[in-house]
């Protein structure tokens, strides 16, 4: 799925007014064309179900003509029209999509995800597969293949699903969704007033911007809670790191007091002072870097199950890391290094 322009809304028709199956669908039918219309909008499409959210919705089924021994299996059942996967952003890897032909008086057919395709069908071709959900039912044909959509939580393995037209399944409740290149919030007040022109006793619900709902699942949020949490220490033990080297550095030029006086004595350019202390707190930095990029390798692929989108290591952040640390040990140098390059050599000789 491609949530950048994404909106959704959802719609509840009134039962006394869309008692029948065919009001509901020509009802869609009709709320698509009219938002299709609209100024903006790329492309429209339907669902029964908001992916990104509680899984629900599964459903038992059986292969037609594959033995049974008893055996249970249940997918998740997701209703949607033509327009869906595209307007998402999702692609058919095999086979076809819904089209408008798919309707209650032709044949029943299925679109199942990639996840269902390796765990029922392995080593096997799903597309034409006949599935029923119990015995006696109308047998449905698997027509296409989609690729995985995230149909739960951000964190939890993508479950296998099938998806059903819409026109062939009743589902009172649906999800439009609309792909447009206005701001989501501006999309969604001109979505709510051309469905409120349509037909005022509509119930709408869930006005979603599809960006806006990824960043508040429950699954982003306490990830990055983790990640704040695990950054937080990052930045305490930064601050203790310069501080400790700061300790170090000048507790060495302390004891060097003397040495560093007959130097200056000796007609060393401060300069000179600057490059012993530095350079000698360089190879303090460059050592723990190393040592700490080592470590950090390590670390990095424990807490992977906190990143989204990013590689649990990358070149390019372990360089920046490596840079600012490198910055913050030559602050944390540079004072005591200033220090040094100011001893009066007469009052260093007269305190030893």
């Amino acid at each position: 799925m491609q949530p950048d322009a994404l909106v959704a809304l959802g719609i509840s028709p009134n039962d006394t007014h869309y008692s029948k199956d065919q009001a509901v669908h020509a009802l869609r039918d009709q709320i698509e064309e009219r938002v299709a219309a609209l100024p903006g909008v790329e492309s429209v499409g339907s669902a029964g179900q908001m992916p990104i959210g509680v899984n629900g919705g599964s459903t038992t089924f059986f292969v037609v003509g594959r033995p049974q021994h008893g055996e249970r299996v249940e997918v998740l059942n997701r209703e949607v029209d033509p327009g869906y996967f595209p307007t998402i952003g999702a692609r058919i890897l095999r086979g076809r999509g819904f089209t408008r032909d798919d309707d209650a008086t032709r044949p029943l057919v299925m679109i199942i995800n990639q996840a269902m395709a390796k765990e029922y069908f392995p080593g096997e071709d799903p597309i034409g597969k006949r599935i029923i959900f119990s015995q006696g039912e109308s047998e449905r044909q698997i027509v296409g293949i989609a690729a995985d959509i995230r149909e739960g939580q951000l964190d939890a393995p993508i479950p296998a699903a099938m998806y059903l037209p819409l026109a062939q399944n009743l589902d009172r409740r649906f999800h439009v969704f609309v792909r447009s290149s206005l701001p989501g919030d501006q999309v969604l007040s001109v979505l709510a007033g051309t469905i409120r022109e349509i037909d005022p006793t509509l119930t709408l619900t869930q006005p979603t911007v599809m960006n806006q709902r990824i960043h508040d699942s429950p699954a982003a949020s306490m990830h990055r809670t983790s990640a704040w949490l695990v950054g937080s220490f990052a930045g305490m033990a930064l601050l203790l790191g310069v501080v400790g080297l700061y300790g170090v550095v000048s507790y060495s030029v302390s004891q060097r007091t003397r040495e560093i006086g007959v130097r200056i004595a000796l007609g060393a350019q401060r300069r000179t002072v600057y490059s012993l202390i530095l350079s000698e707190a360089g190879w303090l930095t460059v050592v723990g870097i190393a040592a700490g990029l080592a470590c950090s390798l390590g670390a990095s692929m424990l807490m992977r199950k906190l990143l989204f989108g990013v590689h649990a290591w990358d070149g390019a952040i372990l360089a920046s890391v490596a840079i600012v640390l490198g910055a913050c040990a030559l602050l944390a140098t540079y004072l005591p290094a200033r220090r040094a390059a100011t001893v009066d050599p007469i009052e260093a000789l007269r305190n030893e």
